[in-house]
């Protein structure tokens, strides 16, 4: 289904999949009195909870992006994101801002499969790129966000012509509030969108006034390095942190090291012992394999207690519907295992 914003005309749309009916049903919420919508967290670092939204303040997130990408009235743009989550309603909001036309995707883990002609911008989850790789070609503009990219897919990304960001971003900002190139060249740094102010609290985590998105400041829990007042780079969550032996490690600094070097998702965690605190693991998806294993343990540590002390492997990680690891929920099934 294709929905033509250029146009304001949706007296012609002829639904026929659930996804179809569930963006249909978004416009009209969207075009209702009410000054407000309702959406859900991801629930990825806590319980999952529904928020209250002002429509204003999503016209301005739509807008930044707009500008942030340099897309134009009657540009086309794909939906492939869960509408009942931030990322897949501003997608819908970015269309009716920008005078977009919107193709509602068949499917959602292979958004690409089908006739769909060129597009000019999509969003997607790694997972929906690994599962595109053949048809990425087709798209001008792809936001990558939800998840970390590992190495291989990098490398993928870097033979297509397609420009590709990876995206930092949360529901209480509304969507991304910053952007990072990574193909077809690299950056190390997100840069933020202007109207937009960064610094960070005594913990090195990132502190955002966006007054456009946000009434309050939003306070994060995502440790960064700020550079040039307007870039950040992402070392981890502070709620992830983990005590062993007495030194504190990021297990997202410890994943970063594992996936230049292993292409099979990798995520460290810690379980509770009586002399270290502490004691990290390794989870590896996917079936046993004694060669990573190996490469697991001859990661270049910073810290002997950096490696960790036992390697699980999971047949699949437990992720939220946009494609974020349950850490919680990971650290129990560990839990259960021993």
């Amino acid at each position: 289904m294709i929905i033509d914003f250029l146009n304001n005309d949706l007296t012609h749309l002829q639904p026929e999949t659930d996804f179809d009916h569930a963006a249909v049903k978004f416009v009209q919420e969207w075009l209702s009195d009410s000054p407000t919508l309702k959406v859900q967290t991801s629930g990825s670092t806590g319980v999952p909870k529904i928020m209250e939204v002002s429509k204003q303040k999503m016209v301005a997130s739509a807008r930044a992006t707009l500008l942030a990408l340099g897309l134009k009235t009657g540009d086309s743009t794909l939906l492939c994101l869960p509408l009942e989550y931030i990322s897949g309603q501003m997608m819908v909001v970015r269309a009716m801002v920008g005078k977009l036309r919107l193709t509602v995707a068949r499917t959602s883990t292979r958004p690409l499969e089908g006739e769909l002609r060129e597009v000019d911008f999509a969003a997607m989850t790694p997972l929906q790129v690994e599962n595109s790789l053949e048809q990425l070609r087709l798209v001008k503009k792809l936001l990558i966000g939800g998840a970390a990219i590992n190495p291989s897919l990098r490398k993928e990304l870097e033979k297509l012509p397609t420009e590709v960001y990876e995206t930092y971003g949360m529901s209480e900002t509304l969507s991304h509030i910053a952007l990072r190139k990574i193909a077809p060249e690299s950056e190390e740094y997100f840069t933020i969108f202007d109207g937009i102010d960064i610094d960070t609290d005594d913990r090195s985590c990132l502190l955002i006034s966006a007054p456009d998105l946000s009434d309050e400041k939003i306070q994060t829990n995502d440790i960064v390095e700020i550079k040039d007042g307007n870039r950040f780079r992402f070392i981890g969550r502070a709620d992830n942190v983990l005590n062993s032996g007495g030194v504190k490690v990021s297990p997202e600094q410890l994943e970063q090291l594992a996936r230049h070097r292993i292409e099979r998702e990798v995520i460290f965690a810690g379980v509770e012992d009586e002399s270290l605190g502490q004691r990290i693991v390794a989870v590896v998806e996917g079936a046993r394999d004694p060669e990573i294993e190996e490469q697991i343990n001859a990661l270049p540590y910073a810290n002997k207690h950096h490696r960790p002390k036992e390697i699980f492997f999971a047949e699949e990680m437990p992720r939220t519907p946009n494609g974020k690891i349950r850490r919680g929920e990971l650290s129990e099934w560990v839990r259960g295992q021993q």
